[in-house]
């Protein structure tokens, strides 16, 4: 078969792709997350977001197999290919009595540590750039962003730190909340964010993070841009923090994967370190559960080019 549903389903939206030979069809975008499900839950949101599409093979990745999810699926420890990702799927039976096949997320022995979705995105961006999987290094930024090392095509090791989502308890439950509706982007405070981090030797960000409201009462920043200094304080100690670990190679661009506003932020944050990070890369996850499905052997790869490039499977 040359066509599946790919769905990845997080826990604040969920995106379905109706894949044919590889390419993206259609899609579809809803804020149907696993914590915020219409009417009917999972079987009604995957009824809606799919509706009028052909009855194909269904594959989704994300927080869908979470424990608050239409499945718990077993997290698979590393190191980990995207061979065992095609060998480890898990399925629940849809009311429409189709199974929706779900992606397992992976589990780092290490810390410990866990993510459900990122991995599919890495295995999708690796089958497009094959060159990347001999050695690499990831960034996926986001609510919990991820630090990802890739050797010989597995992934090796991973942390998490949870920028966004600090970034949005400050802003919406602390005394460094400002209430300034359309503020517009301020580079000038976002780099002095940064800098502070960059700066902060071993006390680290948390110890600059009062500042923000000590500059604005001096003047010294503008209410507006108090929320830009945070960002490029949260931003800058996540670079700053997992650099100083030596635990991810940087002697070549780190790669990136994530919506490309927030994936600009980082760039303009690295350059402060002298650190290069590459473009990201866009469509990672409906490319990567293409993958994964080929690799699972239930839909036909083909000779078709898919996306950037020719299937890896």
């Amino acid at each position: 078969m040359s066509g599946m549903i790919a769905l990845d389903w997080g826990t604040t939206s969920l995106r379905a792709y109706w894949l044919e030979a590889g390419s993206i069809r259609e899609s579809r975008a809803h804020p149907w997350g696993v914590r915020q499900l219409p009417e009917g839950g999972f079987n009604g949101a995957l009824a809606d977001i799919t509706a009028g599409w052909p009855r194909l093979p269904r594959l989704a990745c994300g927080m869908v197999g979470s424990r608050q999810g239409w499945r718990e699926v077993p997290y698979l420890d590393l190191p980990a290919t995207m061979t065992q990702l095609g060998r480890s799927l898990h399925s629940v039976r849809a009311d429409d009595g189709l199974d929706v096949h779900i992606v397992c997320g992976l589990r780092n022995p290490r810390d410990p540590d866990v993510m459900r979705g990122e991995e599919t995105q890495l295995m999708g961006a690796l089958a497009r750039w094959p060159l990347l999987a001999a050695q690499s290094t990831w960034i996926l930024p986001g609510t919990h962003s991820k630090w990802v090392s890739v050797r010989d095509g597995a992934v090796t090791d991973f942390c998490t730190l949870m920028t966004g989502e600090l970034f949005a308890l400050l802003q919406q439950h602390s005394i460094l909340a400002v209430n300034v509706p359309g503020v517009e982007a301020d580079p000038d405070a976002f780099a002095r964010g940064v800098i502070a981090a960059r700066d902060s030797g071993a006390a680290g960000a948390l110890s600059r993070l009062f500042c923000a409201r000590a500059l604005m009462l001096d003047n010294a920043l503008a209410p507006t841009g108090v929320p830009h200094y945070l960002s490029g304080l949260l931003i800058g100690e996540e670079l700053r923090s997992a650099l100083a670990t030596r635990r991810f190679c940087h002697k070549t661009p780190i790669q990136l994967i994530g919506d490309a506003a927030l994936c600009a932020r980082y760039r303009s944050a690295a350059a402060h370190f002298d650190l290069e990070l590459a473009e990201p890369v866009i469509d990672a996850a409906a490319y990567g559960l293409w993958q994964i499905a080929c690799h699972a052997q239930w839909v036909d790869a083909g000779s078709s080019d898919v996306f950037m490039g020719t299937p890896a499977c």
